[in-house]
């Protein structure tokens, strides 16, 4: 069985388009998706009508509940705020209907799947550091976590201690737990423009992650051309 993990998409229809692509010429048996479908890009509704035409289990990420009124944007920066707004005024009910559905956290046979932390994945905190990851590894109950949110890659390792690395592969480990944060389909932020996902295969029990080129310029401009602020185009271009 291939899973292949998806996360922070955020309206980048043309990013979403490739890794699926990807995902299908890899011979993928599931995909599932760790939230932010929506938020900076400029096909919020493109990339909630593909997910729910393929029926791929999705988390809800900080910018999806934002984009419905379920979460406070007044810690967003300015350009976060200006899209959240957007989003909700082109987004139809149908659209938040869905976005409301959305739950936390799921699990799915061997690993769990949330945006932000599994300690308080309400309030979408990051997992950025090894004591971040401990208070999470304190509640996971599964082999693996796939997680998103920071727009980097990146696996935490727990064993007798927890370890951190950059690897593109991991294998998991009988003697221990992961989490896995699997990087950003719409806007990578790791100096990487590229589309970026997680394969998950389970009979091989490695994770590997993956990068895909799209068309960076198109995304770009449709951000431009919806009047969007153009400083979210320049990120794609940049990967920061």
């Amino acid at each position: 069985m291939k899973y292949a993990i998806i996360s922070d998409i955020h309206g980048n229809h043309d990013a979403l388009s490739a890794v699926l692509a990807d995902v299908d010429a890899a011979g993928v048996d599931r995909v599932v998706c760790l939230g932010d479908v929506v938020g900076y890009g400029a096909q919020p509704r493109e990339c909630i009508a593909t997910l729910r035409e393929r029926k791929i289990v999705t988390v809800a990420g900080n910018h999806d509940y934002a984009a419905i009124g379920k979460t406070p944007i007044n810690y967003f920066n300015p350009f976060a705020k200006e899209a959240t707004l957007w989003t909700r005024r082109v987004c139809t009910d149908e659209d938040k209907e869905w976005l409301r559905g959305l739950s936390l956290v799921e699990y799915l046979e061997d690993f769990t799947i949330v945006h932000g932390s599994l300690y308080a994945p309400e309030n979408f905190e990051y997992v950025l550091t090894r004591f971040d990851a401990y208070l999470s590894f304190q509640l996971l109950e599964t082999p693996v976590c796939f997680i998103g949110h920071s727009h980097v890659p990146m696996n935490y390792v727990c064993t007798d201690a927890i370890s951190d690395n950059e690897d593109l592969e991991i294998r998991l480990r009988a003697d221990g737990k992961l989490i896995v944060n699997v990087g950003s389909v719409g806007q990578p932020r790791d100096l990487n423009p590229q589309a970026c996902y997680a394969l998950y295969d389970r009979d091989e029990q490695l994770i590997r992650i993956r990068r895909v080129d799209y068309d960076v310029e198109c995304a770009a401009t449709k951000i431009r051309e919806a009047g969007l602020p153009v400083a979210l185009g320049e990120r794609l271009r940049t990967g920061h």
